[in-house]
C-alpha cells in the first residue's frame, strides 16, 4: 500500500488526499473510516487485494526452488486467497491478547481494534476451515508448533 502506485492514487481518489501523510499510508485514517462502514471497506478491499494477490502470484513464481511460501492475509478466507493455497494455518490468541498486541503495533484505540475485529469472520470459523491452528497465547508454546507443522510440510522427522 506504499510501494504500489496504482494503489495509492486509488486509495487516494477514494478516500481523500489524508489517505498519506509524507508519502506514507495513514493507517489510522483509512481505519477510521473503513471499519465504521462496511461498504467503505469493501472498496477499499477491491482496491488492494487484487494488487496484493497478484504480487503474491509473482513472488510465488520466483520461489518454487523452496518447500513452500508462506501467504500472511487477515481476511485470507473471507476474500477467497485461499483458493490459490495448499494448505491454511490460522493463528489464534485470546481477544484480549489480540487487542493488547494490535493496540502496541499500531498505537491505536482499544475501540478502532474491535471495530476491526468485527469486520472479520470468527477465529471460529477460520479454524473450522484450517489444516493447522496455531494457538500464539505464549512465544515458547507458538515456536514448538510452528515447528511442528514445518517438519510436516517439509516431511521431516521431529
Amino acid at each position: 500500500m506504499n510501494s504500489s502506485i496504482l494503489i495509492k492514487s486509488k486509495l487516494i481518489k477514494e478516500f481523500g488526499k489524508n489517505s498519506y501523510e509524507n508519502n506514507t499510508l495513514n493507517k489510522t485514517f483509512l481505519a477510521d473510516i473503513v471499519f465504521k462502514d462496511k461498504e467503505k471497506l469493501k472498496i477499499l478491499n477491491s482496491i488492494v487485494h487484487p494488487e496484493v494477490l497478484l504480487h503474491f502470484q509473482e513472488f510465488v513464481l520466483k520461489n518454487t526452488n523452496k518447500n513452500y511460501v508462506l501467504y500472511e492475509n487477515a481476511i485470507l478466507l473471507e476474500n477467497k486467497s485461499n483458493l490459490f493455497c495448499d494448505f491454511i494455518i490460522t493463528v489464534t490468541a485470546p481477544l484480549d491478547t489480540r487487542v493488547q498486541r494490535v493496540i502496541l503495533r499500531d498505537n491505536s484505540t482499544k475501540t478502532s481494534v474491535l471495530n476491526r475485529i468485527r469486520n472479520q469472520w470468527s477465529e471460529e470459523k477460520k479454524t473450522i476451515q484450517s489444516h493447522y491452528v496455531i494457538n500464539n497465547s505464549s512465544l515458547e508454546k507458538t515456536k514448538i508448533q510452528v515447528n511442528r507443522i514445518h517438519n510436516i510440510l517439509t516431511k521431516k522427522q521431529q
